[in-house]
């Protein structure tokens, strides 16, 4: 009995690991981004090279990759859901975030991009007409006290040009990738966790390509040796790796202990903005930002209970 106790509580604390991992990792693209815009480049161009450096381990992933269990064979449309997906969920919703990182700082930006647990359950009740409890109603106003709470003061000064824009179009990301997370779920059975993801990606990165190739904003040659390197960082260190962490992380402990350690993912890009872009929050954000986090955590911890119940 002691030895099967161990060997859960072993996996509990690998998966934990992975999760909090896959979770700081995913946190470091903000800031990659923002050393990145040092260097004068456009929010289209380090998307294009954040997907072309991790395109083609999507490809071999998505190709060479076979699920465990044996799967029906996916019809025409379930590739349907799957580029709908990609187009969604990780072309529209990266395109918004890099251009929105422009413009505010990246503690601001991984809070809002935080709020979209919430906002999963505002398209499932408001347009899904599917019933919410009241502690998870609790958890969204909760979430958007802290978030009146961080901008509530900017509504009275003057802040910087295009502020607005780059809290708008955060958001907008959000919003996409919540209805990503709504829309996918009837997918991803139809093809696994790991393949689904490589295929919505790879179809993400295509999207970049086509949108990169009609625009033209700049050569793709002419920056720095600096810009590459971070390039291949992000496909990496915060997008493929932390992928893979998070899938295993979901098997291992559940998703829903899964979103409530992605209330690590604020902080941690909070802490490194402070310790490598020097970016600071005033007391009225750092306030607002601990109430966002535990309105979000309290969505989710709802969320867990009832899921556990049915």
């Amino acid at each position: 009995m002691t030895f099967f106790m161990d060997r859960h509580q072993n996996i509990s604390i690998v998966g934990l690991m992975l999760a909090a991992g896959g979770v700081v990792l995913f946190s470091t693209k903000a800031i990659m981004a923002k050393l990145a815009y040092q260097y004068e480049i456009d929010h289209l161009s380090l998307l294009l090279l954040r997907m072309v450096f991790a395109l083609p381990i999507y490809l071999a992933i998505g190709f060479w990759y076979k699920p465990k269990t044996k799967l029906a064979p996916p019809s025409r449309k379930d590739f349907i859901g799957v580029i709908t997906a990609g187009v969604v969920g990780y072309y529209l919703a990266s395109l918004y975030d890099f251009k929105g990182l422009q413009y505010i700082s990246a503690s601001l930006e991984r809070l809002i991009l935080f709020t979209y647990p919430t906002l999963v359950i505002l398209i499932s009740r408001f347009i899904l007409r599917q019933p919410i409890t009241k502690n998870q109603y609790l958890g969204v106003v909760l979430t958007y006290i802290g978030m009146i709470i961080i901008f509530g003061n900017e509504i009275f000064l003057a802040p910087e040009a295009n502020y607005w824009k780059g809290v708008g179009l955060v958001f907008l990301s959000a919003l996409t990738y919540a209805t990503y997370l709504i829309f996918s779920g009837k997918y991803i059975p139809r093809f696994g966790t790991i393949r689904f993801t490589a295929m919505a990606l790879s179809v993400s990165a295509f999207c970049v390509i086509i949108h990169y190739i009609i625009l033209l904003p700049s050569s793709i040659l002419s920056f720095p040796m600096e810009i590459y390197l971070l390039g291949v960082s992000m496909a990496v260190f915060a997008t493929v790796i932390p992928s893979f962490l998070i899938s295993a992380a979901i098997h291992k402990i559940g998703a829903p202990n899964m979103s409530i350690i992605g209330s690590l993912g604020p902080v941690s890009t909070i802490l490194m903005a402070y310790w490598i872009l020097d970016e600071t929050l005033t007391l009225h954000q750092m306030v607002g930002a601990v109430v966002v986090i535990a309105g979000v955590v309290w969505v989710n911890r709802r969320k867990s209970k009832v899921a556990g119940s049915t």
